[in-house]
């Protein structure tokens, strides 16, 4: 069945100069419209996420402070983006998509969130750019309301999910699985479930004969009910924050292999964009897009 695609143009938030492109929402909705890989018709607004689905992986403490505005001056500094009441009430409308993406992949078969994937997110505390994690709530939500008993992550950011490690660490309901640069951002990496760290410079076919392996593994040691794709774009061998060498190509064959992975065992998936970071924010936008279309010619099969 055709996935529905949350979107909406409230995801770009003003932060001024900075390296996380925050127009290449925008720019892959154009992509998608412009290639005819998708319609108006399919993409939906979510609601905004509410305080109950933010408290389901944050702490009240943290979930007031950014209510308030009452974020220390470290805070924000971990944060790396500048607050503003603005980026808070973006950041619950980026979270509602994916939720809401969550709630649709056990309709459709496929949820696509066009934002989302902000991995770096604490129970205390935002960094990377990571003000809520959006993948945690999204699988705390799918277990508190009885949609899956068990729940993977496959996270496919060039930077550890080490909020989402963190999050989950103990619970045995979620399998949480990172494949990264190994000497990039977060210096301190809690462990996953299963974390591969590639060297700097790692070429397309190491990456995929390390994913093929842990998509196995995770398939036949875990057998989720669910999965979360965080799909990030900045593995790309132009990316100015990774340090890996994944061509676009590379890139779509991950996105394969992950889908298809999915798709073979019968299992919903979830596609959040995460990060994205390359030279020529086009590029970026290119990638992400590509992902998408990867997500509806698998739901369309399903």
């Amino acid at each position: 069945m055709r996935p529905v695609l949350f979107y909406s143009d409230e995801y770009e938030a003003d932060i001024g100069p900075h390296v996380f492109p925050m127009k290449k929402y925008r720019l892959v909705k154009e992509q998608l419209l412009d290639t005819s890989v998708a319609t108006s018709d399919d993409f939906v607004e979510p609601e905004p996420a509410s305080v109950d689905d933010a408290l389901l992986v944050h702490t009240d403490m943290y979930v007031a402070k950014l209510l308030n505005g009452t974020l220390s001056a470290l805070e924000e500094a971990t944060l790396e983006m500048p607050y503003s009441k603005e980026l808070v009430e973006k950041s619950f409308l980026g979270a509602g998509g994916t939720v809401a993406a969550v709630r649709s992949a056990f309709e459709r078969g496929v949820g696509v969130n066009m934002a989302g994937g902000l991995h770096h997110a604490f129970p205390d505390h935002g960094e990377g750019f990571c003000v809520l994690n959006d993948v945690a709530m999204g699988v705390a939500r799918a277990l508190e309301d009885g949609l899956a008993t068990r729940v993977a992550t496959v996270d496919c950011d060039v930077h550890q999910g080490n909020g989402t490690a963190a999050i989950f660490a103990g619970d045995e309901r979620v399998f949480t699985f990172s494949i990264h640069q190994e000497h990039n951002y977060p210096m301190a990496k809690p462990s996953s479930n299963l974390d591969i760290g590639l060297p700097d410079g790692a070429d397309g076919p190491l990456y995929l004969s390390n994913l093929s392996s842990a998509l196995d593994t995770i398939f036949a040691e875990f057998s989720p009910e669910l999965v979360l794709y965080i799909a990030g774009a900045d593995p790309y061998e132009h990316d100015l924050l990774g340090g890996l060498s994944l061509t676009k190509q590379n890139l779509a064959d991950r996105d394969e292999a992950v889908m298809s992975a999915c798709a073979s065992e019968g299992v919903p998936f979830v596609v959040t964009l995460a990060g994205g970071y390359a030279e020529r924010t086009s590029d970026t936008a290119e990638i992400h897009a590509a992902a998408i279309a990867r997500a509806i010619t698998t739901g369309e099969s399903l």
